[in-house]
């Protein structure tokens, strides 16, 4: 299974441009991690990374450093996500 879900990835990444550095490989695997985690706790992973991107810049303090604390709302798993994040449960 675990094989499986990273297929896309795989085949993909032959055709992505920023794929052709260390910190481009590595931003893909940051991103690629948030979708996937985002999809197996059920997330629509449009919407979710939508949130995140938009909510991200107001954690920040006037350094800006980002309150870990203030983070566990925006985790995958976390109660407080709005709605449009969470795909409907099928019948």
């Amino acid at each position: 299974a675990a094989e499986r879900s990273i297929r896309p990835f795989t085949i993909g990444r032959k055709n992505w441009e920023f794929m052709n550095t260390i910190r481009g490989a590595k931003a893909s695997a940051v991103i690629y991690s948030v979708v996937e985690t985002a999809r197996l706790n059920n997330l629509s992973s449009y919407y979710y990374v939508d949130h995140l991107l938009t909510e991200l810049p107001k954690l920040r303090d006037e350094n800006g450093n980002i309150d870990t604390a203030s983070l566990d709302q925006l985790l995958p798993w976390s109660e407080t996500l709005p709605d449009n994040c969470r795909k409907p449960r099928r019948k």
